[in-house]
């Protein structure tokens, strides 16, 4: 009887979870009639396919996708160098002021985007990057507090007698790093890169700060041009919503298990 209660708990807020997402897709399929019924209608009466593709040639999405794509990429794998590399330097070599070094870095972590919005803007402003893609992108180059200190942790748990059989046989610093230590990051790696993919992919506030030609819009911008100053065209933006989100999705299910054994392994052993 208590497993049934757990799993009948579980079951019920999956289905309180779930709610807002089918409920995106019935709108979605919905009939301009059925839009607006009250009390609402939650399985339309007949599918209507076409809203999707209505909706994503009203707005050049094609770009917009295109764009998205290219700065997730690039930020992405910006993350994934620059805080291996620093994470790697915190865990493994010696020097003075390391640990205080890294409190400050950690440090960084509670001073809220907000904060540095504007000295980021001007800056930006400085160097002309204002309406490109280079203020989305660039950043991502310096490393991140957060995904630096969980590749850090899971360094520290890697024998340092792997770098000591290393160095006999010859290999530099970033030779055992490129040839002993990131093939067993595996794991820590996936959760950095799928973490910064979510971080990109639904990023609104850094492009709609940076950016002012829709030639540069990204997703999360070019959905919200279906919000006007008289209406708000429900159904597109609701089918587009459930478009955009496909990747995302896909990507936290195939890379699910890795996410856990990331975590898992961070800092705990």
């Amino acid at each position: 009887m208590k497993k049934l209660f757990i799993y009948a708990l579980l079951i019920c807020c999956s289905l309180l979870f779930a709610a807002p997402l089918f409920w995106a897709v019935t709108t979605a399929l919905k009939s301009q009639a059925e839009l607006y019924l009250f009390p609402p209608k939650w399985i339309p009466s007949a599918l209507q396919f076409s809203n999707f593709s209505d909706a994503w040639t009203i707005q050049p999405f094609n770009l917009f996708l295109k764009n998205t794509v290219i700065v997730t990429l690039l930020a992405t794998i910006g993350q994934l160098v620059s805080c291996t590399l620093v994470a790697y330097g915190f865990a493994r070599f010696e020097f003075k002021g390391r640990n205080l070094l890294f409190l400050v870095v950690l440090a960084t972590m509670m001073i809220p985007w907000e904060v540095t919005m504007i000295p980021q803007y001007m800056e930006f402003n400085y160097l002309g990057w204002i309406n490109t893609l280079k203020p989305l992108i660039v950043p991502s180059w310096f490393g991140s507090a957060y995904f630096i200190f969980l590749l850090r942790q899971f360094i520290l748990t890697l024998p340092r007698e792997l770098d000591e059989a290393a160095t006999i046989d010859g290999a530099n610093k970033f030779g055992i790093l490129a040839r002993i230590i990131v093939p067993l990051m595996g794991p820590p790696l996936i959760l950095v890169g799928v973490f910064q993919v979510m971080n990109c992919w639904n990023d609104y506030l850094g492009p709609l700060i940076f950016l002012n030609d829709q030639s540069k819009y990204t997703l999360t911008l070019g959905l919200s041009q279906f919000k006007g100053m008289f209406g708000v065209d429900m159904q597109s933006i609701m089918a587009i919503t459930c478009l955009i989100s496909i990747p995302p999705l896909a990507v936290f299910f195939f890379a699910q298990r890795y996410i856990v054994g990331g975590i898992a392994n961070t800092g705990i052993k």
